[in-house]
Order: structure tokens, then C-alpha cells, then sequence
């Protein structure tokens, strides 16, 4: 396989994926050296994630227009831009905005560079490709905090944008030296409604998650924009329907392979997307570590994800798809399960094994998911299917954070006094048993499905001949 392309696509991925968390640690020194307050800076992070929702559905279409080498490197460029921008921000007002034009970069990199390397890579080497680009989505929550806090501790907030400037500058020298020219498929006209629809849904669902787990706003305002955005959702449903190329089709969903790996990765991605919520604050407020003490240790788990590229190509071509995902979604829930029953008396080496095995298994079952999805599409329908598995990314995991934190509020209110570490024991065991209904989704697939990406030829008894 040649690595070449998906190592050029994760280091951009990585940058935009690690950006997104990186913030999380640093809002009290922002706030501080801007004149607000860390809550009122979360604003911020929702206004990243609002970004991400409206842009990624018409991403797609923007690479079969412009073709999507030329947009996967504009993407980095809006992003570094609005990099600089956050750094040189002294206000709340251009903070938020700033933020918002870097998730434009951002909202393109992600889906495109997938496209990019679903395009370039031969099938049967597929699931190999995806599990170098995985990584960053997995890594880059991790070590966004503790670097977060080490370069804010150190130096100053701003050197958490202004990183990303020689990194963006790299990663575009190698796009543009490396990355293959991609002929456009496809030709089809924007469905302007469509987009118009799709981004309030997206936004809408993704804000109102986001401000209801992270309390910036009012609770009503977090509601209400769930609200506009789940009927915008349903009138896009319709309007769909009677569309003859809508920006996102819903016709891919009638491919059993696809439902599957979009709903099952769903699924999963709720508990996946709780855990880097979870697990730092457990740490810090039940544990009483420091933030950077918390982060080195769930650092741990992207040691985990990065060993599973030496073994996910020979896994998925002796097990194939369908064991490997559905036995895996269990494993792998098991293993968030676990962390409910961390105790401060619980030995370090222990908890390190733990997180360093759920990383491996989670890296190994988002590598499948995502290479399922493209394993019974065509290549000039790959662009509709891109949008489609990121908004359902994004979407999920703001679900996770939102349920994470719905579960710790529930718990507090019906014992009437502050975060106690039962309250978190209690919510990585309710996440991590919506984790493993994932499970369903990958069990009526036939035993073959996707043998063309995994290369897994299941053997068929043949009956013997009768005398």
C-alpha cells in the first residue's frame, strides 16, 4: 500500500482534529486576556462545532465541482487563516467569529481528504489506508488537552493557534507535492434548499446538544434550537424526496452495507464521544488530579489506537466485516464500561492497561465502520456518501457529550449535592451500554459483505455429491 497519500491526509486531519479540544484546557487564560469569562468562551467551542454542521453536507459537492485536491488544500489555508485570527482576537465577538471561519476549514478537510483517499486507493487495500487516517480522530482529542495546557502553562494561549501555521504550511506543500489530481466523477447542480435545510438541521442538533451539555447559555436556548433543528431535519427529509440530486442522498441508506455502518457507527460514537468529556473530569474532580496529570494519563489510549495499524488490515481479511464489527462494538463497549469502576485506590498500571486496550479496540472498530461505508458504493456516488458519514459523525459524538452530561446532572439532582465519583461510575455504564447496541446493526449483514474491501472469503460448505 502506498502510505504516502493517507499520511499526508492524517497530519491535516490531526491538525484540525486536535484544535477542536485543544481549547477545552486553555478558556480560563483566553478569557482572562480577552475580558470574559470561561463560560461565556464556550461560545466558542459551539460555534466551532455549528461551523462544522453547516459546511461538511455541501462538502462533497464542492469537490466534485472544484475538484478535491484544489479544496482539500483551500481548507487548510481557511483553517491556518483562522488560526491567525483566533490568536490575534481581543474580544469575545471576534474570538467566536474566528472560530466559526476556522470550522469552515475545518469542515472541509475532514470529509474531503476522505474522499480523497477513498478515490485513490484500491479497494482491497482500503481498510489499510483508513486505519492511518483514523488515527487522528482518535489521537487528536487525547493530546489536545495536555498540550493544550503545556503550551498555555508555558508559553501563552496564543501558541495553540499559531501552531498550526507551520503545520498548515507543510501540510499543503505535501497535498500539492503528493496528492493525486482527481478527475470529478460527477456533475451536478448545488440543491440550494437542500443545503439551507441540512445546515440549520445539522447546526441546530449539534448547538443545541452542545449548549445543553455545556451550560454557556441558557438551558431554553439549547432546547429551542434542538427543536429547529430536528423539524429542519424532517422538512429536508421531504424535501429529499422529491428532489432529483439532493445534496445528501437518502437513497444510499436503501444499501443494507451503508445503514449499517452509519447507524452502527453511530451508535458507538455516542460512548466514544463521552469518554473524553468523562474521563478528565472523573480524574480531576473524583481523583483529584491536575488537568495535566488526567491528560497524560488518557494520553494512553492513543497508544493504543496507533498499535492497531500493524494488525487491522490482516484482522478485517481473516474475520472480515461483519464478526469483527459486531463482536468488536461489544469489546470494545466493555472496555468503556471498565472505567466505572476506576477508584482513586486503583493502581496506575492497571487503569494505563485498561485505556491502552479500549484504544485499540475502538480504533479498530472506527477503522472498519469507516471503510464499510464506502465498500458497496461507487466511486461516482462516493461523494454523496462522505457528507453523510461525517454530519453522522459529528452528530453523535455531540450526542455523547450531551447524554455524558444529562446522566451526571440526573445523578447529582437525585442524591441533592456535588459531583461524587459513583455519578460518574453511573454514566460511563449507561454510555457504554448504548455503545454496544451497535452490535445490532452489523448482525444481519451476510458473512461476505464487504469482501471486496476486506478481502475475507468466508468458506462454503459444498454438500457432497449424492451416490
Amino acid at each position: 500500500m502506498n502510505r504516502i497519500v493517507p499520511l499526508v491526509l492524517a497530519v491535516a486531519l490531526f491538525m484540525e482534529q486536535m484544535d477542536s479540544t485543544v481549547i477545552s484546557t486553555s478558556l480560563p487564560a483566553i478569557a482572562a486576556d480577552i475580558g470574559t469569562s470561561p463560560i461565556a468562551l464556550k461560545l466558542a467551542l459551539t460555534a466551532y462545532l455549528v461551523s462544522l454542521a453547516v459546511f461538511i453536507p455541501v462538502s462533497g459537492w464542492m469537490a466534485d465541482r472544484f475538484g478535491a485536491k484544489n479544496v482539500f488544500r483551500a481548507a487548510i489555508v481557511v483553517f491556518v487563516l483562522g488560526s491567525i485570527a483566533c490568536a490575534a482576537s481581543g474580544s469575545l465577538f471576534a474570538f467566536v467569529v474566528s472560530r466559526f471561519f476556522q470550522g469552515v476549514g475545518g469542515a472541509m478537510m475532514t470529509p474531503v481528504g476522505r474522499l480523497v483517499l477513498v478515490r485513490s486507493t484500491p479497494r482491497s487495500e482500503l481498510v489499510g489506508a483508513m486505519a492511518w487516517l483514523t488515527m487522528p480522530a482518535l489521537i487528536g482529542p487525547l493530546l489536545g488537552p495536555p498540550v493544550g495546557g503545556f503550551l498555555t502553562t508555558y508559553f501563552s494561549w496564543h501558541w495553540i493557534f499559531l501552531i498550526n501555521v507551520p503545520i498548515g504550511i507543510i501540510g499543503i506543500w505535501f497535498a500539492t507535492r503528493y496528492l493525486p489530481a482527481i478527475e470529478t466523477l460527477i456533475q451536478r447542480p448545488l440543491d440550494v434548499p437542500g443545503f439551507f435545510l441540512s445546515g440549520i438541521a445539522a447546526s441546530g442538533i449539534v448547538f443545541g446538544l452542545s449548549v445543553v451539555s455545556l451550560p454557556a447559555l441558557p438551558s431554553w436556548v439549547g432546547f429551542s434550537t434542538l427543536a429547529l433543528g430536528i423539524v429542519s431535519a424532517v422538512l429536508y427529509l421531504l424535501h429529499a424526496r422529491k428532489t432529483p440530486e439532493p445534496l445528501l442522498s437518502l437513497d444510499l441508506f436503501k444499501n443494507q452495507v451503508f445503514r449499517a455502518s452509519i447507524v452502527g457507527g453511530s451508535l458507538f460514537r455516542i460512548g466514544v464521544g463521552a469518554v473524553p468529556f468523562l474521563l478528565p473530569l472523573m480524574f480531576q474532580i473524583g481523583f483529584g488530579m491536575t488537568p495535566f496529570q488526567s491528560g497524560l494519563i488518557t494520553f494512553v489510549s492513543a497508544a493504543g489506537a496507533m498499535s492497531m495499524k500493524l494488525v487491522t488490515k490482516w484482522f478485517y481479511r481473516k474475520t472480515g466485516f461483519r464478526n469483527s464489527l459486531m463482536y468488536g462494538s461489544v469489546v470494545a463497549a466493555a472496555f468503556i464500561a471498565v472505567n466505572g469502576f476506576f477508584t482513586p485506590e486503583t493502581p496506575y498500571v492497571l487503569m494505563i492497561l485498561v485505556l491502552l486496550a479500549g484504544g485499540f479496540f475502538r480504533s479498530l472498530f472506527f477503522t472498519g465502520t469507516n471503510a464499510l461505508a464506502y465498500a458497496d458504493i461507487p466511486n461516482e456516488q462516493t461523494s454523496l456518501a462522505t457528507p453523510i458519514s461525517s454530519v453522522a459523525q459529528q452528530i453523535s459524538i455531540a450526542l455523547g457529550v450531551a447524554v455524558a452530561g444529562g446522566i451526571l446532572e440526573v445523578s447529582t439532582k437525585m442524591h441533592g449535592g456535588p459531583l461524587q465519583l459513583s455519578d460518574f461510575h453511573i454514566a460511563f455504564f449507561i454510555v457504554a451500554a448504548v455503545s454496544s447496541f451497535a452490535c445490532l446493526s452489523f448482525r444481519g449483514l451476510r458473512a461476505d459483505a464487504g469482501a471486496e474491501v476486506s478481502g475475507h472469503r468466508p468458506m462454503v460448505k459444498v454438500p457432497a455429491a449424492a451416490e
